[in-house]
């Protein structure tokens, strides 16, 4: 019964002994192992074999990245404007042993650090350049607390900023100056618009009265060339005419008395018109006339021709008042 006894003890003991040896460690996670009260090393992800009863598990680090949000915190700026500023941490823990034994809490120091360092930064700035420069107040952030935080086996990845809250009273003012400003560059676009107008109008009117102005010159031209031709035709049917004239009277050989015919009907022509005061007869109408008498007289053999006599002038005759 008492080696049973004895038999059970030492199962326990063993059983509790190889309990207290075997150590399985999550992913992404890492052990701190004390000997003695000392650093003795780090366990890493899996399984790990540690004395017992001699070795101690100090502490378990995450080393996955953490996000860390601190509370808005009031900040001054160069122009003396309280601005409330949210942000937000990015970091990892790269050594253990460091973030252990370096420092007590590096959650906490990593928060006064990033207050600190926003006020430093911030309070460079004025509050509009605040406003337009997260990007830059993240990058010099990061680089500070990248530098600040290497001793302690941490590394700050990023660095973001949710907000930034001015004042009431600059709010209202910020408004307004957005309003201005949004009134501003409608009141210009409208300007460029009506500019943009007034400019195509006044090409679209020279547009059109160059084409107007070319159109009627080629009309000019157009109807000048129609002239030219006109006359030319009308020149050369009065030639055509006249020649025909020419070639029936000589074909049809035309004596004394046809000619005087045509004096007589000439005559009324000469007579038209309330201006004609003086009437200027040649002197073959005389012949004419004596041609005109042998019309109604029979044909006599023609006489022998006298001789020439000089031209006698015309004869004036007045009418009768």
């Amino acid at each position: 019964m008492g080696q049973l006894i004895a038999a059970v003890v030492v199962v326990a003991v063993a059983g509790f002994a190889l309990a207290r040896t075997i150590r399985i460690v999550p992913q992404a996670t890492a052990r701190i192992v004390e000997r003695f009260g000392r650093y003795h090393r780090t366990l890493n992800a899996g399984l790990n074999i540690v004395v017992p009863f001699i070795d101690r598990i100090k502490v378990e680090v995450d080393l996955r990245e953490q996000v860390v949000t601190f509370p808005p915190q009031p900040v001054i700026t160069s122009d003396n404007l309280v601005v409330s500023i949210d942000t937000v941490i990015y970091f990892q823990v790269t050594d253990p042993k460091a973030a252990t034994y370096e420092i007590a809490s590096f959650i906490t120091a990593v928060e006064q650090l990033t207050v600190t360092t926003l006020r430093n930064v911030v309070g460079g700035m004025d509050l509009e350049r605040t406003l337009t420069s997260r990007e830059e107040i993240n990058t010099e952030l990061r680089g500070v607390l990248d530098d600040a935080t290497g001793k302690w086996g941490i590394r700050v990845n990023r660095v973001e900023l949710k907000a930034i809250d001015p004042p009431a009273s600059i709010q209202d003012s910020m408004e307004k100056q957005m309003r201005a400003d949004r009134d501003k560059r409608a009141a210009i676009l409208t300007a460029e618009g009506q500019k943009q107008a007034a400019i195509l109008t006044a090409q679209g009117q020279r547009e059109a009265a160059v084409l107007k102005a070319r159109g009627e010159a080629e009309a000019v031209v157009l109807g000048a060339q129609a002239d030219a031709e006109a006359q030319a035709m009308r020149a050369k049917g009065q030639a055509d005419a006249i020649a025909m004239v020419f070639r029936a009277i000589h074909e049809g050989r035309p004596d004394q008395r046809l000619l005087a015919y045509l004096y007589l009907q000439a005559l009324p022509e000469i007579a038209k018109g309330d201006a004609n005061k003086v009437w200027i007869v040649p002197s073959e109408m005389g012949k004419a006339l004596e041609n005109l008498g042998g019309l109604f007289s029979p044909p006599q053999s023609p006489p022998q021709s006298p001789p020439q006599s000089p031209p006698k002038e015309p004869d004036v005759t007045r009418p009768s008042a």
